[in-house]
């Protein structure tokens, strides 16, 4: 990428323009304990070819999915992406555009708004959705921030600890100076228990926040929980992969107030964290309170069809201290290639999809598990997810050695979970074949036999609630 070089001269302009004589004066505002006092020992400097050639070196360090089978899951999926989304997304007139101010001019994107936006309503069974949001954390985080202001009760929200744990800490960092209580029910068997609902719900409590599936794959009984929720006067929240709904109910059909995901298994690919996509959908007496906006159709003077973005003053950028919400773009890009792939796909496509991936789990599952040396950790049906703890412990180097032999075998739970520090989470879609589970089932297998070295203390506590299948 080219760069400019700001030049002795420039720099003396630049500090004169802002009044100040050098930049040891510019940097006084660093507290003297707080600055580096050695040098920094920095190489050489390198012309541009030696620096390209340098940062083509370091990036072949790099391991990329398609170097590895990739078994990896915990929000971010393998999944197959038909060459139509790719083609499509790449159009300069959708790559290259930006949240649509002027929405009179920019009529192809605001109609592929409207198409996501009634793609998103459909598959989740809600009657409103809005044109997207930064990804599944802030848009679970967005939701809760909806129903305390629908119930106007702000004292607390109950958490299932099924959630994504890191959809759990956006949450914690937007509520820590709210005064609002984030209450985290435990997973018994990897999911809540109805009874600690009813136990932690009270008169203030604005909504309950249920993944379903959630991060360990297990299927909450949600139906149960919408009605204990509801029966207190608070509202459910629901995070879904929108992949299970092709054969799971929908949320609006289990009377769910709101629904937010992640879409990046919706034709997103795995790429280094971001950027993904936020959905949100609700029902439509939610709707003033929905971030981000939303587009309709409508006609133009002349009678013709058009759109035009029906809801947006709430926005900060409008409204200031008055909005919903700071949430005043959204991830256009991410959602066309969305609903260029849920378009591909429709119905039957995707109910073969879901299916497939439920029918490759539950191989996967056995198939691993079969040794001996890894165990189910919970009993519950999951959905294109299962943990596995392992006998002995060593979870960091089985995967390592799975790694080794060109397997991403799961992600290790030991980091969000201390209680299932010899657990990973192992995900399974429809790009995985037999042949490679089973092949990864033989490496995990295969290290039955080599040396473990353990961590040094006592073995991770054990969840008392789980049990092995």
């Amino acid at each position: 990428m080219p760069f400019l070089l700001n030049t002795p001269e420039d720099q003396q302009s630049m500090l004169e323009a802002i009044g100040v004589a050098s930049l040891d004066e510019l940097f006084a505002m660093v507290p003297a304990d707080l600055r580096l006092r050695r040098d920094l020992n920095l190489p050489a400097a390198m012309t541009e070819l030696e620096l390209t050639s340098h940062m083509d070196s370091l990036a072949k360090k790099n391991t990329h999915c398609g170097q590895r089978v990739c078994f990896l899951g915990g929000g971010c999926y393998d999944h197959f992406i038909p060459a139509a989304v790719d083609a499509i997304a790449g159009r300069s007139e959708y790559y290259t555009s930006y949240t649509p101010y002027q929405a009179e001019a920019s009529q192809g994107n605001l109609q592929a708004f409207f198409e996501y936006q009634t793609l998103i309503t459909r598959l989740t069974g809600m009657d409103v959705s809005n044109a997207s949001l930064y990804e599944g954390a802030t848009a679970a985080t967005e939701a809760v921030l909806m129903a305390c202001s629908a119930t106007g009760r702000e004292g607390r929200v109950v958490v299932a600890q099924g959630v994504h744990p890191e959809y759990r800490q956006t949450l914690a960092s937007y509520l820590a100076h709210l005064g609002t209580e984030v209450v985290t029910l435990p997973a018994a068997d990897g999911v809540i228990v109805p009874e600690d609902l009813i136990a932690a719900i009270n008169d203030q409590t604005a909504c309950v926040l249920v993944q379903h599936p959630n991060f360990f794959g297990c299927l909450e009984d949600v139906e149960r929980l919408v009605e204990i929720a509801h029966e207190r006067g608070a509202m459910f929240v629901v995070a879904v992969d929108p992949i299970s709904l092709g054969v799971l109910k929908r949320p609006g059909d289990y009377n769910a107030d709101i629904v937010v995901a992640e879409g990046q298994s919706l034709g997103t690919p795995m790429q280094y964290g971001g950027p993904y996509l936020g959905i949100m959908a609700c029902r439509e007496a939610l709707v003033r309170r929905m971030p981000g906006r939303i587009a309709g159709e409508t006609v133009d003077r002349r009678g013709k069809r058009c759109w035009v973005l029906t809801l947006q003053t709430r926005e900060q950028h409008i409204r200031r201290e008055k909005a919903t919400s700071n949430i005043c773009t959204n991830q256009g890009l991410l959602a066309l290639r969305a609903t260029v792939y849920l378009s591909l796909l429709g119905p039957q496509g995707l109910r073969e999809l879901s299916e497939l991936c439920l029918q490759k789990t539950r191989y996967a599952a056995e198939a691993l598990t079969r040794s001996g040396r890894l165990s189910l950790a919970f009993s519950r049906p999951t959905f294109k997810e299962f943990v596995v703890r392992d006998r002995d412990g060593a979870v960091d180097q089985l995967l390592a050695q799975a790694a080794a032999a060109g397997f991403f075998a799961g992600v290790p739970l030991g980091q969000w979970y201390p209680d299932l520090a010899d657990c990973f989470l192992v995900a399974v879609t429809e790009k995985r074949t037999k042949q490679e589970i089973d092949a990864l089932a033989a490496v995990l297998a295969g290290a039955e036999n080599s040396p473990v070295k353990k961590t040094a203390g006592a073995e991770p506590a054990r969840r008392k609630a789980a049990t092995s299948a």
